[in-house]
């Protein structure tokens, strides 16, 4: 297991604080290391890369949707044979569910690690002010254990060397290097070609060249030396030992359906689900012979066209739902089920059907932020009074044709609204969960489908 962990912590947007991570994981590899890297907060994104660079997957770690214990165990597990952890903060260090607290933030995420900080500055068009700023988080929390500084957005080495000396004399940490503004530097297809352009090595190079990059003037093997942390102590674990298998679930899982924490498959499988991966993008029909199904987010507007054409695909999967498969669709699963999906060129793609209503794209950005999520009426993932965590962000708005019974009702920063499409054996909304926030929904869900394989 990895004795050495460094949170890579941003003072705030546009700091390149994810092109400087990835470019640190490259470097690393480079150096010989076995690294093991880390999201904070809910992006599915970010963790893409990681895993493309490092060649293990990445793992989100968020403060609020899990149990701090969990947190501390997910790292744990996930570093066994890593020669490092580098765990990628989340906007600025103290940014997080709360502004009048760290909760959900990387500095909370570092202090429940015990890991040290690297502060990345956006040090563009300042010299002796760059100081000011780090000497300000490190006396914002005390405890956070900021042990060096990243200079990025540099003009010149002469630039750099003032920036530095101001941060060592005023701060009293080590400045370690840094980047040099350089347009070919942003990360090709931050968005939507993400999934595909990874899967087929596309953004190797770039990641190759950022690692050299980071290597000619940032002091790696001192970054190394200061990653030395103690290891975590857990007090009990939050996973239980896997069963055997004893049911089979469906997973949707290409390039418009790839959003899912490797946390929530993880557990299915413990719990005694054997995931069986399918691409209804690539035309593959629902798996036979399965007890349940996930549909997780991703970019289905992107794929729209090609999506309808799979009509056999969507009868499969419409005809197994129909018949009582237990099923869970977030997101784009979701926008997936429905009638139709209309993009925002305004052309209009038949979808599953099976949701009463449709899906409209929209340039703007239609709901953001963490959820609390209560079961409404006969939610089997859900039963009783189990609550559970995750977030919602999207760009479309669902439209319904009839009234129907919702799936949950959520709770964020703007208070309550009832979400999401229930019809008994399936539950569909907008809300990403989180399994770990409530581990009695798996269990529900792997009993739901054993339900079905003995009555099917």
């Amino acid at each position: 297991m990895s004795s050495r962990r460094l949170v890579i912590a941003g003072t705030g947007s546009g700091v390149g604080k994810t092109t400087l991570t990835i470019g640190l994981m490259s470097a690393f590899r480079k150096k010989g290391y076995t690294v093991q890297g880390f999201k904070c907060g809910p992006d599915y994104i970010d963790p893409t890369y990681h895993t493309a660079v490092t060649g293990r997957t990445s793992r989100n770690i968020d403060s609020w949707m899990l149990n701090h214990e969990m947190v501390k165990e997910i790292v744990n597990r996930a570093s066994v044979d890593a020669d490092i952890s580098v765990i990628e903060g989340v906007m600025g260090f103290f940014d997080g569910k709360n502004p009048l607290n760290n909760t959900g933030s990387t500095a909370e995420i570092s202090l429940i690690t015990e890991s040290p900080v690297i502060l990345v500055v956006n040090c563009a068009s300042m010299a002796r002010s760059a100081a000011a700023i780090v000497k300000g988080f490190q006396l914002f929390l005390k405890e956070a254990n900021i042990v060096g500084v990243i200079a990025n957005q540099v003009g010149s080495e002469g630039h750099f060397k003032i920036v530095q000396t101001a941060i060592e004399q005023e701060c009293e940490i080590p400045v370690l290097g840094f980047l040099n503004r350089n347009v070919e530097l942003s990360i090709p297809e931050r968005h939507l070609g993400l999934i595909p352009s990874v899967e087929r090595g596309e953004l190797d190079p770039f990641f190759e060249k950022l690692g050299d990059l980071v290597l000619e003037t940032i002091d790696v093997d001192s970054l190394y030396e200061l990653a030395q942390a103690s290891p975590l102590k857990i007090q009990e674990s939050q996973f239980k030992t896997a069963e055997q298998a004893t049911v089979k679930m469906a997973v949707a899982r290409d390039a418009a359906f790839n959003f899912y924490y490797q946390e929530n498959l993880d557990m299915l499988a413990a719990a005694g689900a054997e995931l069986v991966e399918f691409s209804p993008l690539k035309g593959e029909c629902l798996p036979e012979q399965v007890d349940g199904l996930y549909i997780g987010g991703g970019f289905p507007e992107e794929f729209a066209e090609e999506l309808a054409e799979q009509t056999e695909v969507k009868n499969s999967i419409r005809t197994a739902i129909e018949k009582g498969l237990p099923t869970l669709a977030e997101c784009g699963g979701f926008m997936y089920l429905t009638e139709s999906l209309e993009t925002t060129d305004g052309m209009s793609y038949e979808m599953v059907g099976l949701i009463p209503g449709t899906v409209k794209m929209q340039s703007k950005l239609a709901a953001l932020g963490y959820r609390e999520i209560t079961a409404q009426g006969e939610n089997f993932l859900l039963e009783g009074e189990l609550k559970a965590r995750g977030h919602e962000f999207h760009y479309s708005t669902f439209h319904p044709r009839t009234d129907f019974e919702s799936a949950y009702q959520t709770k964020g920063m703007r208070g309550f609204k009832q979400e999401g499409y229930r019809n008994g054996h399936l539950i569909a909304g907008y809300t990403h969960f989180h399994f770990g926030s409530c581990p009695e929904l798996v269990e529900n869900w792997v009993k739901k489908c054993k339900e079905f394989k003995e009555n099917g």
